[in-house]
């Protein structure tokens, strides 16, 4: 029963996974941590800033949460005998951890915690809405961490041994991270020195015997790799078919192209509440304070609160506040993102507006040149880029150019991604070839690093200023051939490959003084 004194979270509504089993009432008392997200201070326009970086100590001051408020959220906590576990930047972050057992939540936020089985492994689920008393819904925006369901899946294929070819498609061929770097141009005067690049992982892990064989491999001195647990996350390698795929992907691409900078891993539970506190923690990290953030896990929108990706969005565009680029796999699913009831779906966290969303493209090359590059779609048997128009982000201010639609469109950049123009990588002592999208978004992290560092600021929130740029000229070469379903690419940016793959000299000349947005885009420190 729901107390007379609590209302119901707006944006909380839960149903069972589709092809769940409901096994019986969660054991009463296993204990389990949630996380309360306080709402800003004031509301944080990124317009207001006129292009300025705010240190962490000036964000927890302007949009952090208040001490009365956080007070508020304890004493709620204490009434219903839940440990509060303190954390230096709760204020920062706007988020209180808690600690008790199912019995004890369950009354505390009026909800009804089960045991399901899935195809997918077991969880911990709630139904319907989560409730608060009537005095804290005015500054609660979230409640995490109840519902431990899988929440995403990594944008990383293997190439098919047995991949059927179209006819007139190209012989499969693969790069190492450092010649897909040489044929977009990379910055070649500067490596990252400087420069923290941090990985969000919601499973897996890698072995770092591995990643020191690897950048052996390449001539190079494999980068500082440092692992951060949240939410009792760690690093824990299996075997290759797992998300030690997506682990060693990322690491080994960002490593390869910006071999001089310091890679950070947050290792997170994959439920909503790992994945969210992760990119918190990572964005207000004053031990590491990275400047550029990859993340190549994802979902269709459909399958996310609307609390998850209200609150998210917001944490993405506060790290946009402090500088903070943070780049995303668009999805491996073409239009549909996966959705098999005909409609055309698009990937979360890249439909934030608030990150750079990356797609996916087929590289083919010769005696280090393009020769050709056009949408990856492998048909229907295999991978496809994600892209298309959100339903839950209006469009911004920035892509005002994008007529016909009123969603955010997804994405805004691109990269090769085609598992058979993949990446040679080392997982779990196993050399493959891997694409998706997955490999672009620390393809575009280790970009970011070398273009903070040859411009000596952090680029930060880089949408609106690459809107921005004059074309044809504007860094990109525009894909024009190729579709992932729904969207055709075209001249300019389309709903498949974004603006285009990067030329690297050419966007680091173009941002050296780059046009007016009224966003922060530059100026902040360089690491």
């Amino acid at each position: 029963m729901t107390e007379q004194n609590k209302i119901a979270l707006l944006g909380t509504e839960r149903a069972a996974l589709p092809g769940a089993n409901l096994v019986g009432p969660a054991n009463p008392e296993e204990l389990v941590e949630v996380s309360i997200v306080l709402k800003q201070r004031r509301a944080l326009k990124l317009d207001d800033l006129q292009g300025r970086i705010l240190s962490q100590d000036e964000f927890a001051a302007a949009y952090g949460a208040e001490p009365q408020q956080l007070e508020r959220v304890r004493a709620f906590a204490r009434a219903h005998n839940l440990e509060v576990i303190d954390h230096p930047d709760e204020a920062a972050r706007r988020t209180i951890k808690v600690r008790g057992s199912v019995a004890q939540l369950e009354n505390a936020f009026s909800v009804k915690l089960n045991e399901y089985d899935h195809p997918h492994g077991k969880y911990r689920g709630r139904t319907g809405l989560i409730h608060v008393p009537a005095d804290l819904a005015d500054i609660v925006q979230g409640v995490f961490g109840l519902d431990n369901r899988p929440q995403t899946k990594p944008h990383f294929r293997y190439r098919k041994l047995t991949a059927s070819l179209d006819a007139a498609a190209a012989a499969p061929t693969s790069y190492t991270p450092v010649q897909v770097a040489q044929l977009y141009s990379f910055p070649t005067a500067v490596n990252g020195a400087g420069q923290t690049i941090g990985i969000i992982e919601l499973g897996g892990g890698y072995n770092p015997s591995d990643i020191t064989s690897y950048f052996q491999s390449l001539g190079l001195t494999a980068p500082s790799v440092t692992d951060v647990s949240v939410d009792g996350g760690t690093n824990s390698p299996t075997n290759a078919n797992s998300a030690d795929g997506e682990v060693c992907l990322d690491i080994e691409v960002a490593g390869a192209v910006a071999p001089g900078a310091n890679i950070v891993m947050y290792f997170a539970p994959n439920t909503s509440q790992g994945f969210q506190d992760a990119l918190s923690q990572a964005i207000h990290d004053t031990t590491y304070n990275p400047a550029a953030i990859s993340i190549s896990w994802g979902g269709p929108e459909s399958s996310w609160t609307s609390q998850s990706t209200q609150t998210f969005d917001q944490i993405a565009q506060e790290a946009a506040a402090l500088g903070v680029t943070i780049t995303v796999a668009a999805g491996d699913n073409g239009s549909s993102d996966g959705v098999t009831d005909g409609s055309n779906n698009v990937d979360f966290p890249a439909s934030s507006s608030n990150v750079l969303a990356c797609g996916g493209t087929t590289l083919v090359s010769s005696n280090g040149a393009i020769t050709s590059e056009t949408v990856w779609n492998d048909g229907a048997q295999g991978g496809a880029t994600g892209g298309g128009f959100s339903t839950i982000f209006a469009q911004p201010t920035y892509q005002s150019s994008i007529t016909g639609q009123t969603g955010r469109a997804v994405p805004d950049v691109a990269g090769d991604a085609d598992p058979n123009s993949g990446y040679n990588i080392l997982v779990d002592g196993q050399q493959g070839v891997v694409g998706g999208t997955s490999a672009v978004a620390p393809l575009w992290a280790g970009l970011v690093a070398l273009l903070n560092q040859q411009l000596n600021r952090r680029v930060g929130f880089l949408n609106p200023v690459l809107y921005a740029l004059p074309e044809p000229s504007n860094g990109f070469n525009d894909i024009t051939q190729g579709n992932n379903g729904a969207y055709s690419a075209g001249p300019g940016w389309d709903a498949c490959t974004g603006l285009g793959s990067p030329i690297g000299t050419t966007l680091a000349t173009l941002l050296t003084t780059p046009p007016a947005t009224g966003t922060p885009s530059g100026g902040g420190p360089t690491n």
